[in-house]
């Protein structure tokens, strides 16, 4: 049998023309490119505020920046069934970042990620993201496209609206939902999409950008 070709370490093979190429882009090569961490935060964030230690790092690569935590539930802006002061106690009417029209993101229908406010540890502003940047989320094989929309307390990361959670098979419930772990949160650097509240738009350039990201294009 004659051998095949062998691929140099640390180069990619072209991908193969057809529907494989075509595909959309997989929750594993998402995180094949995100396993080592080039820290940019300065120390580290807690995941929850009733939680003493700081594990997680917020990690940058030359077009993105990433994070692996939990998602609390995010049900701040717009009233909706779903997101009210009944549902939430923590209920605030307004996210950080507005729609275009000036009104609050409804956390119930847009899938958007919330952001640590700026502090010691990071300042998003600095590593190209605001809001609009587009976000890709990963669970388990679930990768869902979202934008950043709001932002949370200095010291706690990870944290994604009810639209986002629900998408990914998360329990979306303000109060009792949410996951405890695994979920990946890739930021891609001046990625801004307009207007926010677009799910089309922030969907095809998350998939445009995430190809990018592990080498199809």
């Amino acid at each position: 049998m004659t051998p095949g070709p062998v691929t140099a370490p640390g180069t990619r093979e072209a991908p193969v023309p057809g529907a494989a190429a075509d595909a959309p882009v997989t929750a594993e090569e998402l995180l094949a490119e995100v396993r080592s961490c080039q820290q940019v935060s300065r120390g580290r964030y807690r995941t929850d505020a009733n939680r003493s230690k700081a594990t997680v790092p917020v990690c940058a690569t030359a077009d993105a920046v990433f994070w692996k935590a939990d998602m609390d539930i995010d049900c701040d802006g717009r009233r909706t069934k779903a997101c009210n002061t009944r549902t939430d106690p923590h209920f605030q009417p307004q996210t950080a970042f507005p729609t275009s029209r000036g009104k609050p993101l409804n956390s119930a229908a847009l899938p958007f990620v919330v952001v640590p406010a700026p502090g010691r540890l990071w300042d998003y502003r600095k590593s190209g993201l605001t809001g609009g940047s587009v976000v890709a989320v990963v669970h388990r094989d679930r990768v869902r496209y979202a934008v950043i929309g709001d932002t949370g307390p200095a010291g706690i990361i990870g944290e994604g609206s009810y639209a986002l959670a629900k998408e990914l098979s998360i329990d979306p419930h303000p109060t009792t939902g949410g996951a405890a772990s695994g979920v990946t949160y890739i930021a891609f650097k001046d990625s801004r999409v307009s207007p926010i509240e677009s799910r089309a738009k922030a969907g095809r350039r998350g998939e445009a950008l995430a190809r990018a990201f592990v080498g199809r294009e």
